[in-house]
């Protein structure tokens, strides 16, 4: 690293396609230079060499290439390069639209730097002619080539002294989609009063929900019968135009917790950076029992504006991989989308004004024949404005950037042209076909052209799904038929009294961002293998219950296997313990967990934590357990044993007057619950993560009298 003043540094997506035409991204920490712009594989100390360098200069340029979508995530991406040496470039992501607009910023302002200071030094500054993509014979995409405005800007005037910023539009919306806001925007321009809409062509149809709802006024003869006229909501929401606009462009699970007409959706097809074709159901409440849903299959653009806000518009466009779906309408927006721009902060708080326009023709028999329906529907629809207000209203935490969220590829999920039946793919699933492929990927690589990745097997970031601790999973599987506890292991669901593993995707851990971005990810496989568990009850506490002659720890220490034994106390007038055997063959050395059999006590307080989940149970049961990560060691008293194969971890409960208090409301009703444990070492750096699960148990509707008085051998002196 360079002694020259750091401009600006931080972790990125290394984001870029080898000569052979394959992709790859990963983590890598770039540092902004007054000179120069270069990126390590890790944080640079000393005199570390940097991957790769580009000295910036007058003659850079930040091209702004939008979204990208690469299996089911996706990024905003930057190419910085020099128009004197074209293909010597970097291409660089963020996962959140803030952090890449502060680098894009950061760079532009250091290319000015160097353009004012040719000019004052009395030098002319040459720009230099780029050839667009349009010679090629196809048109230019701002997704894999510069964009036709680059060739533009350089045939400005040579003697301009600084940069010309080019607005965030790719190559322009296509041409079936009406840009409503074009039209929005020149009329306000004419008003004096600054106002949002002219009377001429809108009028004001309700107040609703604390929006305003507009009419669009003209009369048009093109459209058919069934199609409404435009309408539009109008509402202000206290939040960052970047903060709505990654919600707005979201179609997983989060959208549902503002669009009230959103089943689900997906992404047929990536065109480029800011258009992308997406399929779409909508969950409509208009006697759901006789009207047939309705799904999209629409076309939507977005660009940025140099006044910061945000434009998204649809078009329904059809196409060969989204046909007709069974059960369903196939709806057409005519026009539709979202205007977000910002107005000025008040009390400290961003705000944006969100205009939501939208078009339609549900298609249908009842169209026609009930005219409430069509309206209906469309207000419903414009409703998200609302539930985007309340959204950012019932939360404070603007510490972390949501990610840009996802959205499952369904293209690959169409195998022919004839096949038109739609497969939303779950996020889950497809994270855990990525453990395999995340074994392809080499994070340690100092060269980013080796090891060609499929396009569909790239991932957005390779460390999230690389795990470290693949070392600690047993090689050879444990033959469990020589374990038992006295509570029975049953996997129906409507079992009683007895427990079953719990899959480890239910439980968010930590990932191997989680320094950078607090982002976490489905716990998936663990470490250790649980075995038995044990119900007992006594008229004292019951400590080193490993000692007890037969029990899963024993047996494993026999069969030369190491075992972690939880024993959760709960003290009252009898006393019970639930034990947990978790059996491995054998501890991976310098592993987390191996460090916290190992360490002091001290250290395991530190680490040690448990994720609690009330799946079935009364509302005021699962407020109070909750869902929220603890570290055992800091709520209540923890002892531990350490045996010669086995560690075992006794909790005791009652030591914490909290934890008793909500154990006696849980043991009252504790036939009627459902409980999620989940087991783990808390990582901290990034060397222990991402975040691995010891193992996760489900306990249904356990019964006190189930339990049993252990036989105890004495416990030795230490």
């Amino acid at each position: 690293m360079s002694n020259s003043k750091v401009v600006y540094d931080g972790w990125m997506v290394r984001y870029g396609r080898r000569k052979i035409g394959r992709s790859f991204m990963h983590m890598r920490y770039f540092v902004l230079e007054s000179r120069l712009l270069a990126y390590y594989k890790r944080k640079p100390q000393d005199n570390v060499v940097p991957i790769k360098t580009l000295v910036i200069d007058g003659n850079c340029r930040v091209e702004d290439r939008g979204l990208k979508t690469q299996h089911g995530h996706m990024v905003y991406v930057l190419s910085v390069y020099n128009k004197k040496e074209k293909y010597n470039r970097i291409t660089m992501a963020a996962f959140n639209i803030q952090e890449a607009l502060i680098w894009k910023e950061k760079i532009e302002s250091v290319i000015d730097q160097h353009q004012e200071s040719l000019v004052a030094n009395g030098n002319k500054y040459h720009y230099f002619e780029y050839k667009s993509g349009m010679d090629s014979g196809r048109n230019a995409s701002s997704s894999d080539q510069e964009s036709q405005y680059s060739a533009a800007e350089d045939e400005e005037d040579s003697s301009r002294p600084s940069l010309m910023r080019r607005t965030t539009i790719g190559n322009g919306p296509p041409e079936s989609i009406l840009d409503w806001t074009q039209e929005s925007s020149t009329l306000a321009s004419q008003n004096t009063n600054n106002q949002a809409f002219s009377r001429k062509h809108w009028r004001l149809l309700q107040c609703q929900n604390g929006l305003r709802i507009f009419e669009e006024l003209l009369e048009v003869d093109f459209l058919p019968k069934s199609c409404s006229r435009a309408m539009k909501a109008v509402g202000v929401v206290e939040a960052s135009c970047e903060e709505i606009f990654e919600l707005v462009m979201s179609m997983d699970g989060t959208r549902s917790e503002w669009d009230c007409s959103f089943q689900d959706g997906s992404l047929v097809e990536e065109v480029d950076g800011h258009t992308a074709i997406l399929y779409h159901r909508l969950q409509l409440d208009w006697f759901p029992t006789f009207v047939w849903p309705r799904d999209l299959c629409y076309v939507r653009y977005w660009r940025r504006n140099d006044d910061g806000s945000y434009v998204v518009l649809f078009c329904s466009r059809e196409h060969e991989n989204c046909g007709p779906q069974p059960g369903y309408v196939r709806a057409h927006i005519e026009s539709g989308g979202f205007n977000i721009s910002p107005l000025k902060p008040r009390s400290g708080r961003p705000r944006s004004q969100v205009q939501h326009l939208m078009q339609i023709d549900l298609k249908g028999w009842g169209v026609g024949y009930v005219s409430s329906f069509q309206q209906h529907c469309l207000l419903q629809m414009l409703n998200s404005v609302a539930g985007l207000r309340e959204y950012f209203a019932q939360t404070d935490e603007r510490t972390a950037p949501p990610r840009i969220p996802v959205m499952v590829n369904m293209a690959s999920s169409v195998p022919t042209k004839k096949s038109q039946k739609i497969n939303l793919t779950s996020v889950h699933n497809r994270t855990q076909s990525l453990d395999n492929v995340a074994k392809l990927m080499d994070e340690y690589s100092d060269e980013d052209e080796e090891f060609p990745i499929p396009d569909e097997e790239a991932y957005i970031i390779e460390q999230e799904t690389r795990r470290v601790a693949f070392e600690e999973e047993p090689v050879v599987e444990i033959d469990l038929s020589c374990f038992s506890g006295n509570l029975r292991r049953d996997d129906n669901e409507n079992s009683r009294d007895c427990w079953k593993i719990s899959d480890g995707n239910n439980f968010k851990l930590r990932s191997k961002r989680f320094c950078y971005d607090k982002s976490k990810m489905p716990g998936g496989k663990p470490l250790m293998d649980l075995v038995a568990v044990d119900w007992f009850k006594d008229t004292k506490r019951m400590d080193h219950v490993a000692r007890r002659p037969g029990c899963a720890a024993q047996v494993a220490s026999q069969k030369g296997h190491f075992c972690l034994v939880f024993n959760l106390q709960v003290p009252g007038s009898t006393n019970y313990s639930m034990v947990f055997y978790f059996v491995s063959k054998e501890l991976a050395s310098g592993s987390l967990l191996q460090r916290f059999v190992d360490g002091d006590d001290e250290f395991r307080n530190s680490r040690m934590k448990l994720i609690p989940s009330v799946p079935k149970g009364s509302w005021i049961v699962r407020q109070s357990v909750g869902s929220t990560p603890c570290l055992l060691g800091k709520a209540v008293d923890c002892n531990y044993i350490r045996g010669a194969n086995y560690l075992e971890v006794d909790v005791d409960i009652g030591s914490s007057t909290v934890a008793n208090g909500v154990l006696g409301l849980v043991v009252g009703v504790i036939t009627s619950l459902v409980v999620d444990m989940a087991f783990l070492v808390q990582a901290n750096t990034t060397d222990e993560l991402p975040e691995r699960l010891i193992g996760a148990v489900r306990i249904s509707h356990l019964e006190l009298k189930s339990a049993i008085v252990p036989k105890l051998e004495p416990d030795p002196e230490p």
